[in-house]
Order: structure tokens, then C-alpha cells, then sequence
């Protein structure tokens, strides 16, 4: 840092401590970053600044703090050479990268100086964030815990399987913050992106399109036909934080492959490292409902055989990404858990991505709750019609309306077992079934 020189008596800035451990402690970052001073927006950090010169006067003296991406508030206790200073940011500031100034503006004029930078999360544990989720363990559970267990398989069967979301791991909170930077959203507009970025709705919908590259020079390639042989089996993976620094390393080129239940754990690491309560769900008996009727159709001949003439279909399992927000664009009724699915299905906005549709909407049939709340509800609850036909007359026609989502799983809080969350998604007693 270059100064121009001044003459003994007037007052300039010598060292400044960003008291990055306290700060981390109290903003419960530690281990994000060692690169960063990281902390949530809505608490005060603080900054230690050494004056030369002589003594700091504030009859005399103002300190005015600026930083990029909007105004932060700022408490200057009177003081003597040292002067600690408390700043907090807005509860509604946007996430991202900020550059920190201080102008000590004295009789004399104006000199300014750039003290260092810190990274703005979300913060859950503030009551005023639209991220805030009250209860401890929960925080614990869907913010810091780096490692849980996916669900996979079948209803009958149900297969556990281990993840890290490696949120913790050097770079990673970097990287999450460059799949924000080489958005579309963020190339097309800049000042515009990062005011978005206080809102966790917008967040969201940015961070699940870049998880998949369909659009954009997103984190991963999908593949479902079984030949890997230009990337990695998606059963390889074990944890997020490798795809993230694959992705990182290779000039945020998508990494191959994933399928869905790679695609929702690498979003769910993004989350949290944003702040954003996150957990990863699975749905077994997921429907793809393709042209939005709400029902799957399947027809079949007389002697069993499958007909493909209809394009929609039921996966074993598909596993999605809730995250926790309240939702002022919806109005009341709609807070808590959003489904939000970073896999490639269908377009939502022009774009791949869907979500976030607040799960209370789902369970109430509110098909106009955005967003996609139909999709979404069709992979849960739809309606399975199965059509036998000989040379192009119906036979006969069933209707199921238990088949699709049939139990639907996440891991359970402060353990290593599932928890079930079909109720939270459906009532078993609502849903009318089609006449035959």
C-alpha cells in the first residue's frame, strides 16, 4: 500500500488488523476461508485501524467507510491513535466480494485508503435475513455440518450412501463465488446481478442454472446413457468439493459426468457456503411429466409389452435440492422449505433450472406459486395412467394415485438416518383419482 507523503501532523493510516479469527468466531465462519475475511450480513464485524500523525479527533476528523456493491453503516468509538471501528452491512446487502475504503476526511481535505476486502454471506442466524431459520440444530444441520448421506435405489429398497459437501476445503468458498461472477445473469449486467444478489430467491435460481451447463459455462455435464468414457462415472464421486475444484481449475469447463444425485449435492455445497440453508432430498417413484397435464400415461399391449407413446416417465429415484427462505413474492403461506432441481429436465424462464416452488405449495395444489410449482408437483404426486391397447383401440384403463412419490427422504438432523418428508410434500387423503 503507497501513501503520498504528508507532512508529521497530519493524519494518516499505518496498519490495519481485520481481526479475521475474532470476526469468523463471531460470524460462525471459521474455516471458510483462508484467504478472506468472511462474514454475514446484518452482524457488525470489526476492524482495528493504527492512525499516524496524531491523535484521532472526531470533533476534528470523520472516517467515512465505502464499499463496492452498496453503503454499509459504521460505529466510530471515540479513541486515540487506535481506532476500532464496528461495521454492518445491511440484513438485506448482497452476497458477494467487497472491496473495503476508508476516507479520513480531516480540515485540511480528503485522503482515502483501501484497508482490504471481505466476502458477505447470507445469515441464517439473524432474524431479519430472509434466510433465517430459528432453531440451532438446524443451522448446524443444513449450514455447517460438510458431510451427510444420500438416499438412492428403490421404495423397497433403499440404498445409503455417504457425501462430503466439502464446503470447508481450501478454494471452495472462492470457486462458489465465481459460479455467481461467470453467470449469464452477471455478464449481462453486472450492477444489475449484484444488486440481485440480496435476494435468496434470485441467488438460488442463478446458482441452479450454473450448476448444470446446459445454458451457460456451468459445473457439470450430464450423462445418462452409460458410456463414461470421456469423463468420470457419476458413481465415482464421493464428495463436491473435487468437482468444484476440477471445475475451478479448468477454466470453469463443465466437469464430466453427473446425474442427479451428483448435480443436487454440488448445489447443496453452494448453498451453504452462501449462507443458504440446504439439504438434499430424494423422491422415489419421480415422475417426468413432459407436457404438464399432471398425469404419467403408459400404455401397454395386450400381452404386456410397453409402448412408447408417450414421452413422459417414472425414474426409481431423483433426488433435488431444498433450500430454506422466506418468500415476500408470494405472500404468507409460503415460507420454509423451496425445491429447487439443478438437473437438466425442462426449461423454466427460458433457461435449465427449476425452482425455487416453496414445498408449502406443493402440498396445498397451488399450481401458480412460482416457480414451476406443476413440474415439480407432477414429480411428487401425479397421477400414473396405464392404457392397454390392441391395433390402436383402448382395452382397458387403471389409474394409481400412490405410485409416484411415494416416499420421499432426507438425512435426519444431528443424525446419520433418513428422515421421511411425504407428508410435508402431500396428503395421502387429497388426491382424486382420475375416472376410469
Amino acid at each position: 500500500m503507497r501513501y503520498t507523503h504528508q507532512q508529521q501532523t497530519d493524519l494518516r493510516l499505518k496498519h490495519v488488523n481485520l481481526e479475521v479469527h475474532d470476526n469468523h468466531t463471531a460470524h460462525q465462519t471459521l474455516g471458510l476461508s483462508s484467504r478472506h475475511l468472511v462474514v454475514r450480513r446484518g452482524r457488525p464485524f470489526k476492524v482495528t485501524m493504527l492512525l499516524h500523525g496524531r491523535v484521532f479527533n472526531p470533533q476534528m476528523e470523520t472516517l467515512i467507510f465505502t464499499a463496492l456493491l452498496g453503503g454499509l453503516s459504521v460505529e466510530i468509538p471515540r479513541h486515540s491513535q487506535s481506532v476500532t471501528v464496528h461495521i454492518c452491512s445491511p440484513a438485506k446487502a448482497p452476497v458477494g466480494l467487497y472491496d473495503l475504503q476508508v476516507h479520513i476526511v480531516c480540515l485540511d481535505g480528503q485522503r482515502s485508503f483501501a484497508i482490504g476486502s471481505f466476502v458477505l454471506l447470507c445469515n441464517p442466524w439473524l432474524q431479519y435475513d430472509t434466510v433465517y431459520i430459528p432453531f440451532e440444530d438446524q443451522r448446524d444441520e443444513y449450514v455447517k455440518n460438510d458431510f451427510g448421506f444420500l438416499y438412492m435405489g428403490t421404495p423397497h429398497n433403499v440404498i445409503s450412501r455417504p457425501w462430503s459437501f466439502g464446503q470447508y476445503e481450501q478454494g471452495i468458498l472462492e470457486i462458489c463465488l465465481n459460479i455467481l461472477q461467470v453467470s449469464p445473469q452477471h455478464s449481462k449486467d453486472k450492477q444489475g446481478d449484484y444488486l440481485l444478489r440480496a435476494d435468496p430467491v434470485y441467488i438460488s435460481r442463478v446458482v441452479c442454472a450454473m450448476v448444470n451447463c446446459e445454458d451457460d459455462r456451468g459445473v457439470l455435464k450430464g450423462n445418462w446413457s452409460g458410456n463414461f468414457k470421456y469423463g468420470f462415472n457419476p458413481m465415482q464421486w464421493t464428495g463436491s468439493a473435487d468437482i468444484l475444484k476440477l471445475w475451478g481449475r479448468s477454466n470453469f469447463s463443465p466437469v464430466r459426468y453427473g446425474q442427479c444425485w451428483v448435480f443436487a449435492s454440488v448445489m447443496c455445497t453452494v448453498m451453504r457456503v452462501l449462507g443458504i440453508p440446504s439439504r438434499v432430498v430424494t423422491i422415489f417413484n419421480s415422475a417426468h411429466d413432459t407436457n404438464g397435464n399432471l398425469v404419467i400415461e403408459e400404455y401397454y399391449t395386450n400381452t404386456g409389452e410397453k409402448i412408447s407413446m408417450s414421452k413422459d416417465s417414472i425414474w426409481n429415484f431423483h433426488v433435488w435440492v431444498e433450500c430454506w427462505m422466506s418468500r415476500p413474492d408470494l405472500g404468507p403461506g409460503f415460507d420454509g422449505w423451496q425445491v429447487l432441481d439443478p438437473t437438466p429436465q425442462e426449461k423454466s424462464g427460458g433457461i435449465f433450472c427449476c425452482g425455487p416452488c416453496p414445498v408449502k405449495g406443493i402440498r396445498k395444489k397451488r399450481y401458480d406459486a412460482l416457480y414451476d410449482a406443476p413440474f415439480i408437483y407432477a414429480s411428487v404426486n401425479a397421477d400414473v395412467v396405464t392404457v392397454i391397447v390392441r391395433d390402436g383401440l383402448v382395452l382397458g384403463r387403471s389409474v394409481d394415485t400412490q405410485r409416484v412419490g411415494s416416499h420421499i427422504l432426507t438425512k435426519n438432523v444431528g443424525s446419520d438416518g433418513p428422515q421421511s418428508l411425504t407428508c410435508a410434500y402431500k396428503c395421502n387423503d387429497s388426491k382424486t383419482a382420475l375416472s376410469s
